[in-house]
């Protein structure tokens, strides 16, 4: 499969890092970049994201509470189940980084593309993934602090201050700039969309810096490296089949189970490396390279999933069936 150009800048970015790392008055201005940086990204998330299409989105409340539930519930439970493996196979900071990777929002791009692919019910991911990060703003930080607080992070008041400084404030200030400023994102979504990825990119590399410098690399081993992929391995692959099989239990159609499946199977990158930058401070190296490896990993198998799922036969609509769920199936096979 090709690989993603996004993934090789952000292999670049971590080499980088680590052959150059930003110190001193260099690191001051980096911090302060990025500080910024992650204030634009989350104020360019609320100004794109339509109020009125996430309010219709609510008619489908079982799938987004589906999703919700995968996400910040049955995530965080499997992230807990994995403290067994501290300090066998696991670092207590990996162990971290792996439980703050289970607290983060669903992704929205790559979940709505799998599940277009797949033939799969797209509006409903395009909400699914919108709301969770929505939720991801608040949830995700009072997470961190119930379940990492305490220890050596240090969260606290402060840490849920800077993050509604830093990601809450932006985002409704989006949201109610969104009339002024949502056509002219319209229009520039490409270059916007290069925004965001270089922001991004300039919080890997603050992070990773500062690791560097800090000399965090020093307790990661290729052995434990090795033992945290296989740990996301057993992760992605329990959170795929429980989306999947537990959509079915539920009742959902096979489009809805694609749209679940995807939007919550997945970690947002986007929303969890600013989070990650601002909760963990000088730790934040360890604490996002668990949830970097598990984009590259959730990318790929995905890939592979919706690839296959193209080539089910879908199921022929009944007529006594609404008209829309006819002319999604028939739109599905087109």
């Amino acid at each position: 499969m090709p690989i993603d150009p996004y993934i090789l800048a952000l292999l670049g970015t971590v080499a980088l890092a680590a052959l150059l790392p930003a110190s001193g008055t260099a690191a001051d201005v980096a911090g302060g970049a990025t500080t910024g940086a992650v204030a634009l990204l989350f104020f360019l998330y609320g100004a794109r994201l339509s109020t009125r299409e996430a309010l219709d989105g609510l008619k489908s409340w079982r799938l987004h509470l589906t999703v919700l539930a995968c996400t910040f519930l049955v995530f965080p439970l499997l992230g807990l189940a994995a403290r067994g493996l501290v300090p066998f196979a696991l670092t207590p900071e990996l162990y971290s980084g792996l439980l703050f990777l289970c607290l983060v929002p669903s992704t929205i791009q790559s979940s709505i593309a799998f599940t277009s692919m797949a033939r799969g019910n797209v509006p409903a991911a395009i909400c699914a993934g919108s709301f969770s990060s929505i939720a991801g703003i608040v949830v995700t930080p009072l997470l961190a602090a119930l379940l990492l607080g305490g220890g050596a992070n240090g969260f606290s008041a402060d840490s849920l201050l800077r993050i509604v400084a830093q990601l809450l404030l932006p985002f409704v200030a989006g949201q109610l700039l969104r009339r002024w400023v949502g056509g002219f994102l319209t229009r520039h979504r490409t270059l916007l969309g290069r925004v965001d990825r270089g922001s991004i990119l300039l919080v890997v590399y603050t992070a990773f810096s500062q690791g560097m410098v800090a000399g965090v690399w020093n307790q990661v081993t290729p052995g434990r490296l090795g033992a945290l992929f296989a740990v996301e391995v057993v992760l992605l692959a329990a959170m795929l089949t429980i989306s999947w099989y537990g959509a079915r239990r539920l009742g959902f159609d096979r489009a809805d189970r694609v749209a679940i499946q995807f939007a919550g199977s997945k970690k947002s990158l986007a929303a969890g490396l600013p989070m990650a930058s601002v909760l963990f401070g000088a730790q934040a190296s360890l604490a996002v390279l668990p949830l970097m490896l598990f984009h590259m990993l959730q990318l790929v198998v995905c890939a592979m999933i919706a690839k296959r799922r193209s080539r089910d036969p879908l199921p022929e609509p009944s007529l006594d069936e609404p008209a829309a769920v006819r002319t999604r199936a028939v739109a599905g096979q087109g």
